[in-house]
């Protein structure tokens, strides 16, 4: 089965998003449709198999080769720094990626004059090195949910987490202070991967390009 080509992608959102994306260039899989609990499907004819794992495993898998092919937030990527190759930005699930706080600390708050902060957050990684930029030390406390809660019992004064809307901030009494980056989902490709199955992978690169920049165009 060595000249399949096997996926790794997001259960959820963005796993829908990527094969309608791919099902515009042809990459197609009927058994997904099903009802089903499996987290391996196959497109026989096509020589296709999609893996649905979480997301911030989909990385590792694509780095391990046990997929060729993923697709993953750039936040996960920047927190995680794998070695992977990033040839295409998906343009779907854009979110930003935050520092904020409670906005009554914000009247009398400035950023410029941080020197050692408390910082609740998803992203220690991105959140070290964010801060390290800037001169400013800081201690970091690694949550896996409801990020915005942590100023709201005295745990930090400051979080670093993703907004879209803000909405969640704002019923939380919080406020953006600053912007880290600005995220989308990135197709992600092991490297041993586009060397072996160089003809392949290449072909779906460059249709995925061609129909991103399409849309794009279109949007504008």
């Amino acid at each position: 089965m060595n000249d399949w080509i096997t996926f790794a992608l997001p259960k959820g959102r963005i796993l829908e998003d990527s094969m309608e994306l791919f099902a515009q260039i042809g990459i197609t899989c009927p058994e997904m449709h099903e009802k089903s609990r499996k987290l391996v499907f196959e497109n026989p004819e096509l020589k296709l198999r999609f893996m649905a794992v979480r997301a911030t495993d989909v990385p590792t898998y694509v780095e391990y080769g046990c997929a060729d092919i993923g697709v993953v937030g750039k936040d996960t990527l920047l927190e995680q720094g794998k070695d992977l190759y990033e040839p295409v930005d998906m343009k779907f699930g854009y979110c930003r990626l935050v520092v904020a706080e409670p906005k009554n600390l914000q009247a009398e708050d400035n950023p410029l004059n941080w020197s050692n902060i408390r910082v609740a957050t998803k992203y220690p990684n991105i959140t070290e090195r964010y801060f390290a930029q800037k001169g400013v030390q800081v201690e970091l406390i690694k949550l896996y949910g409801s990020i915005e809660l942590a100023p709201l019992v005295g745990l930090s004064e400051r979080i670093v987490d993703l907004v879209s809307t803000g909405g969640t901030l704002k019923a939380n009494g919080m406020v953006e202070v600053e912007t880290i980056a600005e995220i989308t989902s990135r197709l992600i490709v092991n490297r041993a991967s586009l060397k072996t199955k160089h003809q392949r992978i290449g072909k779906i690169i460059e249709d995925l390009e061609k129909v991103v920049g399409d849309e794009v165009r279109i949007s504008e």
